[in-house]
This record gives structure tokens, C-alpha cells and sequence, in this order.
């Protein structure tokens, strides 16, 4: 809550639209999504695979931001999945609270663990678990989706081949939507203040390099002008895959993503230090990129990752193994797909 409020005071003193309240404003974030679909190997399904589903998680990519404001109930579960406010050796908050590397498996005994700890996850935040759910759901679509094609190919139906395009149609906007959200948090990920307990000044902390303490810091960066950055440069920036083998141990890999982002907190407070920012000169300009583009080679190696994944999965009720749909040993999945009563 503290978090919140010292961010909406911050807004309030650069008098920035709301709209401007994300990690990267809405041009990057728009950016991350566009660019990690605009990567996507060939292997993945075509209709992810064009300008027209790029453009879509683009948009969608800024979603949880723009749902913000719901109400009370609704903003507090949400709003603090954006961010893990971690101190310089990876611990949640203090020394006394969980490590980055060794997260409980559930938000709910990470909350029983911040809570023996004397914190709170609303200052603490929940952004790994945000991650690791927006992930997993992937792979479930992807799993639903690929059995879904295979059947809709060999049903001979009419009513039901009919039912089986619709829901794969359906999946495909879930698809689209699903990732959209996931790619908002990966570039939440990629951005060192909401990885930080300094996410909006240095705060009452040692400072042995006087880092600015100004309420404001946080809405500075959020308002950089992130419309300069050229998609070509953003793409060229973005790293070689890196493969997840599978199944990827997702669990894992977040955790290194978002270490890889909070060893830059220094670094960005260095260019604040030098001007930098606010000149939004030449070497903010090159820090902004490559941090997006570190969050869109992010985003496409996990949506790889799932597609890869949701060949071995289990879809459905009674559940079904979506490999053994594909290769033809469950001929008829309708009662795991459609429903039976």
C-alpha cells in the first residue's frame, strides 16, 4: 500500500496522465509485445505469426494497466503482481524476507512467509508468481489449441467439427489476450524499479553514492519519451534464443530474468545522476532499449517455451494427454472438450 500510494503521489507531482502510470508508458510496453511476436520461430502456430496478431498483443499488452482503478477488492490483488521490491542481495524487502532464488511455491505460503517475516505483500509485491501463473496458463492454451486442430482436421461431424472450429477460434482470442497479459508483467520484469525497494527514490537507505532520494524519480522514468525507440533497433537489440528445455522449469527461470533486471537499479540511477534522463539523451536512449529488448526476447522464449510444453500437457475433463489426440490414440475427445452432463 505504502508502494502505491508513494507512486500515485509521484504522478501527481509531475501532473502526468494516468495513462503514463505503467513501467515502460504505453509505447513500451506496446513495443515488448510487437517485438516478441515479430520473433516468434515457425515452429509456433501460424495465426501467431502475422502483422495482425503482433498488432494485437501489442495492445493488449498494456491491459493490466489500463484495468487499474477497478475498485478496492480488484485493485489490491492486482496491482501488486507488477512489481517484487527486493534488496540489493535478492530478499523480498529485508534480509529477513524470502529469497528471490527460493520463492515458496505458492503466492499463499509466500504471504505466510513475507507475514512471519513482519511484512506485507502489498509493499513486498508478487510479480514472479504473476509470471510463473501468466505462464502456465500458455501452456494450457497451447494445449487446448493443438488439440482442438487436430481433431477439428479429422472430424467427420458436420454439428461437431462446426462446435470444434468455434472453440478453436476461441482459443485463438484467448491465446492472443493471454499472452498479451503476460508479455505487461515480462516487461514489468525487464524494468529495474519494479524489481527494487528503491522502485521511486533511494529511500531511507545507505547511499554511499547519493543517488537521488526524489519522490519523483519513478514517474520520471515511467514518462521517458519511450515513442522515440525505432522497432528495427528495439528487434536488432534483442538477444540469440534461449531454450527452456522441456519441460521448462519455470520456476527457475523467473527468478534469473528478474535478477538480470535488478542488477541495473545502479545503472539507471547513475543516468538520473548524469542528467540523463531527464535530457533523454543518447545513453538513456540505449539503457530504454536495451531493457526492452530484453523483455521481448523474454516474452518470445517463454511463449516458445509453452508451445513446446503443451505437447506433453493434460487438457480437458475427463482429462485427456493432448499428444495421444494428436497421434490419433484418443479418436474421440468430445466428452473431455464439449462437456458430458
Amino acid at each position: 500500500m505504502k508502494r502505491l500510494a508513494l507512486t500515485l503521489t509521484a504522478l501527481a507531482a509531475l501532473t502526468l496522465p494516468v495513462a503514463s502510470a505503467g513501467a515502460w508508458g504505453n509505447s513500451g510496453h506496446r513495443m515488448v509485445g510487437v517485438a516478441a511476436m515479430q520473433a516468434l520461430p515457425n515452429e509456433l502456430p501460424a495465426f501467431l505469426r502475422t502483422t495482425a496478431a503482433a498488432t494485437e498483443v501489442g495492445e493488449l499488452s498494456r491491459e493490466p494497466d489500463r484495468w487499474k482503478g477497478g475498485g478496492r477488492t480488484h485493485d489490491r490483488d492486482r496491482d501488486t503482481a507488477h512489481f517484487i521490491d527486493l534488496n540489493e542481495e535478492g530478499h523480498a524487502m529485508t534480509a529477513a524476507g524470502p529469497h528471490i532464488s527460493s520463492l515458496p511455491e505458492l503466492r499463499s505460503e509466500y504471504e505466510r512467509a513475507l507475514a512471519e517475516a513482519g511484512l506485507d505483500v502489498d509493499d513486498a509485491g508478487y510479480l514472479p508468481y504473476a509470471l510463473i501463473d501468466g505462464y502456465q496458463q500458455l501452456v494450457r492454451d497451447f494445449g487446448y489449441w493443438r488439440v482442438l486442430s487436430a481433431i477439428e482436421a479429422r472430424e467427420t461431424d458436420p454439428g461437431r467439427r462446426a462446435w470444434y472450429r468455434e472453440d478453436r477460434e476461441r482459443r485463438e482470442a484467448l491465446l492472443l489476450r493471454d499472452i498479451g497479459v503476460l508479455s505487461h508483467y515480462v516487461g514489468d520484469g525487464a524494468q529495474p524499479l519494479h524489481l527494487t525497494i528503491h522502485y521511486n527514490g533511494w529511500g531511507d537507505y545507505p547511499n554511499p553514492e547519493g543517488f537521488t532520494t526524489s519522490r519523483q524519480f519513478h514517474g520520471q522514468v515511467d514518462s521517458w519519451p519511450y515513442g522515440r525507440i525505432d522497432m528495427a533497433e528495439l528487434s536488432a537489440a534483442m538477444s540469440a534464443p534461449s531454450d527452456c528445455a522441456s519441460p521448462c522449469a519455470i520456476r527457475e527461470r523467473v527468478p534469473a530474468y528478474i535478477l538480470t533486471g535488478l542488477v541495473q537499479v545502479d545503472a539507471l540511477y547513475r543516468l538520473e545522476q548524469s542528467g540523463s534522463i531527464a535530457a533523454a539523451d543518447e545513453a538513456s536512449h540505449q539503457f530504454m532499449v536495451t531493457r526492452l529488448a530484453a523483455g521481448a526476447s523474454e516474452l518470445r522464449d517463454l511463449i516458445t517455451a509453452a508451445w513446446r510444453d503443451s505437447a506433453s500437457a493434460r487438457i480437458g475433463w475427463p482429462a485427456i494427454r493432448v499428444a495421444e489426440v494428436e497421434d490419433g490414440t484418443i479418436a474421440d475427445p468430445w466428452d473431455s472438450l464439449f462437456g458430458a452432463d
